[in-house]
């Protein structure tokens, strides 16, 4: 089977991600004003609980099955015996989790909000975009995401009206991902035949999916341990509420820069299977200088915006939404080079032991940062322990993988983009004076920004940008 086209899967993920970023611009002003912070509180620190338990039921198995289909591109037989082995592992596990989760939930507050989010958990038993993902098949998997991103709009304008619909807003949230994940198995028969049962061992796999499992269990620590840590300490769900609206606008900015790597990594892992070396390094190479070009602008941008978009965005009560993105808007950055270095090159390359090694030491970090910092600065402390484990874990991959891959040549790409960055970060500042918060304004800085920093890139002749700017232009 030919490879799929890298710029088709890129521009259906980006196209994608670009509708992530519309649809909170469009809601989440909405959804602030009538749920308010509180609620909004409520619902992060319920949804972290419940993220542990689908964290459970989905082990490792979408990254394991992803990398083992990419495998499998040009073996149809030995493709469909894999995938209904590895989903059977996953039914298994998530209705064993969803029975200690009906367990847990029988002691619990909010209780209504847990047993309807009980939906994230069944959801990972349908969800089987790992496989179409490691077909390189994004293009499918980009269209139905699109359509459930359109009836979010929908639902969230039509059906929410006042703080006491914050069940109703959860339900809709978690039933259209079920939605989203049972629409794409009518195409399952064009990658993958009716198995032969008697065959099936799914059990051979659980070695290998627990070993991606320790990493992601890792990971869910500092990424999700913070919000129950907060709920914990503080006992205040504004300060929830303040770090979930910045951590999803910090998080809107990564997925730009993260939608790269959702597709290089079945492609990285087809070239690792030829022991086609330097075609890896060589996209590795441009994944690193991508971060860099996207993630310095967006870093900065959206720190040096945030005082004048936050305001109007998300309305009375959210000021310290501005300060929280001072500090997390740098974890578009720090994630952007974990990304290329652990998900794209580690996992692929079956290095997953020291992809583990990294993220641990990171989770560790963090856990006993916000106990020291939650606690005293809650959600500053928060997002102060966030970004350090994130760079600690960068410089630590970086360092493991030192003898295929060049830190000093991946550190020098960013030099153009850092100049560049300040530069508008300083325009950015300067014109945030004078412009009142509203959306317009927030418009003029952020195009003012852009400009400034494409225009700083053409004077410094960066060649990774002018070249793949000539490319765009001939498209």
């Amino acid at each position: 089977m030919k490879p799929k086209s890298i710029k088709m899967n890129y521009i259906y993920n980006t196209g994608y991600q670009i509708l992530n970023l519309i649809v909170p611009l469009l809601t989440t002003p909405y959804i602030s004003r009538v749920l308010g912070v509180d609620a909004i509180g409520i619902y992060s620190f319920t949804a972290s609980i419940v993220s542990y338990f689908t964290l459970f039921a989905a082990m490792g198995t979408a990254t394991y099955g992803q990398r083992e289909i990419s495998y499998l591109q040009n073996d149809r037989k030995q493709r469909t015996r894999t995938f209904w082995e590895i989903e059977l592992l996953s039914i298994i596990s998530t209705f064993f989790v969803l029975a200690l989760y009906f367990i847990f939930i029988l002691s619990k507050g909010f209780s209504l909000i847990y047993i309807i989010q009980s939906l994230s958990i069944i959801a990972v038993a349908t969800d089987i975009t790992w496989l179409f993902a490691g077909m390189e098949e994004f293009g499918r998997i980009v269209v139905r995401n699109l359509i459930t991103k359109l009836l979010n709009i929908l639902f969230v304008f039509l059906m929410i009206r006042s703080v006491g619909d914050l069940n109703l807003y959860i339900f809709g949230l978690c039933f259209l991902v079920f939605l989203n994940t049972i629409s794409i198995w009518p195409s399952l028969k064009l990658y993958v035949d009716l198995p032969e049962f008697n065959k099936l061992r799914p059990l051979r796999h659980f070695k290998f999916v627990m070993s991606l499992f320790i990493p992601t269990i890792a990971i869910q620590i500092y990424t999700v341990l913070d919000k129950t840590m907060i709920g914990i300490f503080t006992n205040e769900p504004s300060e929830n509420g303040y770090y979930e609206q910045a951590l999803k606008l910090s998080k809107m900015a990564l997925t730009i820069v993260t939608s790269l790597g959702t597709v290089m990594v079945p492609r990285i892992g087809h070239y690792y299977n030829k022991n086609d070396i330097e075609n890896v390094k060589l996209y590795l190479y441009r994944g690193y200088n991508f971060v860099w070009l996207l993630g310095i602008p967006l870093c900065f941008g959206l720190i040096g915006v945030s005082g004048n978009l936050v305001p109007w965005f998300y309305g009375d009560g959210y000021d310290k939404v501005v300060v929280l993105l001072s500090i997390l808007g740098f974890l578009v950055l720090a994630i952007g080079i974990n990304n290329v270095t652990g998900i794209q090159y580690m996992v692929p390359t079956k290095r997953q032991n020291y992809f583990t090694l990294s993220v641990c030491v990171g989770a560790i970090i963090n856990f006993m940062m916000n106990l020291i910092l939650i606690p005293r600065f809650q959600s500053v402390g928060a997002s102060l322990s966030s970004v350090t484990a994130e760079v600690i874990i960068a410089t630590l991959q970086l360092y493991i993988v030192r003898k295929e891959l060049s830190a000093l040549v991946i550190i020098k790409m960013c030099k153009n983009y850092l100049m560049a960055g300040i530069i508008m970060y300083i325009f950015l500042r300067i014109l945030s004076f004078y412009l009142v918060p509203s959306l317009v304004n927030s418009l003029i800085l952020v195009t003012i920004g852009a400009v400034v920093y494409i225009l700083m890139l053409i004077i410094l002749r960066d060649k990774f940008f002018i070249d793949n700017f000539k490319r765009l232009l001939k498209k």
